[in-house]
C-alpha cells in the first residue's frame, strides 16, 4: 500500500531523536512485531548463512537472537542505526559475539558504504515504513548490490489492512501519522513488493495480523 499522498515525513534527524529517546523502550513493540519476525527468520535459511547485514538494529534483540539460536558459529554480523542510544544498547547485548558481529553509527544515509556482493543476507525489520519513497528504492537498490549471489533479501513492515480489524487499525494510524508522525513513530503503512523489482525473485509475500496490526514478511532472492 502507497499512502505516500501523506506531505508529512520523519526526517533522518526526528528519526535519530526520537529513537535516542525511546532507547530500549522499543523493545515494547515485540508484542506485535514477534509473529512477522519470526516467521521472516524462519524463511531466510539462515544455517547456511556467512555475512548477515541488518539495516536498522534498534536493540539488537533480533541480531542477539540470531546469533546465539540460528546462524553459524562462523558467521558475521554486521549491523547499522542512526540511533547513537540503539547502537550504545545493541553493542553491550553483542559484546560476547565479538569480533564476528559489529555494529556501526550511520547518519540514516541509504548508500551503504560496503563493497559489492559482502553478505549473503541483508535484513530490515520495521524500518523501511520509516523512510520516504525514494529511500526505500535506494535502500534496495543498495541491498541488491551488496547482497552476493543468490543472497537472500527479508524485510518486515508494517502494511495495509487486509481485515475488519487490520484495516481500522491501519486508519488509526494514518490519522495520527498525519497529526504527528512521531505519534507512531515516524512509521506509516508501505508495500515493500512494490519496490523488489528487476533482478530480484520474491519467494515469500504473506501478511500477518498481530493483535490487529498489519504486517508484511517479503524474502526475495537475488537474481
Amino acid at each position: 500500500m502507497h499512502r505516500e499522498g501523506c506531505s508529512l515525513k520523519f526526517s533522518h534527524d526526528e528519526a535519530r531523536v526520537f529513537y535516542d529517546r525511546f532507547g530500549s523502550k522499543q523493545d515494547w513493540q515485540r508484542f506485535y512485531e514477534k509473529s512477522a519476525v519470526t516467521d521472516l527468520v524462519r524463511s531466510l535459511d539462515l544455517g547456511s548463512a556467512k555475512s548477515v547485514f541488518e539495516f536498522g538494529c534498534g536493540t539488537g534483540w533480533l541480531a542477539e537472537y540470531l546469533l546465539s539460536n540460528h546462524l553459524p558459529a562462523d558467521a558475521r554480523y554486521t549491523g547499522i542505526d542512526i540511533s547513537t542510544t540503539m547502537v550504545k544498547v545493541t553493542k553491550r547485548r553483542l559484546e560476547r559475539f565479538w569480533p564476528r558481529a559489529r555494529v556501526l553509527l550511520t547518519e540514516g544515509e541509504t548508500r551503504l558504504d560496503f563493497a559489492s556482493n559482502s553478505f549473503d543476507r541483508f535484513l530490515s525489520t520495521y524500518v523501511i515504513d520509516l523512510l520516504p519513497e525514494g529511500d526505500i528504492e535506494s535502500l534496495i537498490s543498495e541491498a541488491h548490490r551488496i547482497l552476493a549471489p543468490n543472497g537472500l533479501l527479508g524485510v518486515v513492515s508494517l502494511t495495509s489492512g487486509f481485515t475488519p480489524l487490520t484495516r481500522l487499525v491501519e486508519k488509526i494510524w494514518f490519522t495520527l501519522y498525519r497529526i504527528r508522525p512521531a505519534l507512531v513513530g515516524g512509521c506509516r503503512p508501505v508495500s515493500p513488493e512494490a519496490f523488489v523489482k528487476t533482478g530480484w525473485k520474491i519467494q515469500r509475500l504473506r501478511a500477518i495480523n498481530s493483535f490487529g496490526v498489519p504486517s508484511v514478511v517479503l524474502v526475495a532472492k537475488k537474481a
